[in-house]
């Protein structure tokens, strides 16, 4: 059965060929879901509770000073740790040495 080997040529379906009706709905729907999707963020936006120039100052201030003090604090633990480091260093040697 030779012919079942034979692949079926594909015989263009009217339907494909030409730009179809639910085709040119689908590009509309498209258009209309982006232009909701603008409509709904800007709904949304409009909901947001701003802060107030106040708050704004306030709000800095307060971020700026947590970290100036989680910099010194760092800072702080950094230079205790390199000191004992540098201890432990400098001593064990002379210790080995001279014990």
């Amino acid at each position: 059965m030779p012919e079942d080997n034979i692949e079926k040529l594909a015989t263009p379906n009217p339907t494909e060929t030409k730009t179809s009706a639910s085709a040119k709905k689908r590009k509309i729907k498209g258009k209309n879901r982006i232009a909701k999707w603008f409509r709904e963020m800007r709904s949304e936006l409009n909901k947001v509770v701003w802060p107030t120039p106040k708050q704004i100052v306030n709000n800095t201030f307060v971020a700026l000073t947590v970290m100036t003090c989680a910099a010194i604090l760092i800072w702080g633990l950094d230079f205790v740790s390199s000191q004992i480091f540098m201890a432990i260093i400098t001593y064990i040697p002379r210790l080995i040495q001279g014990g």
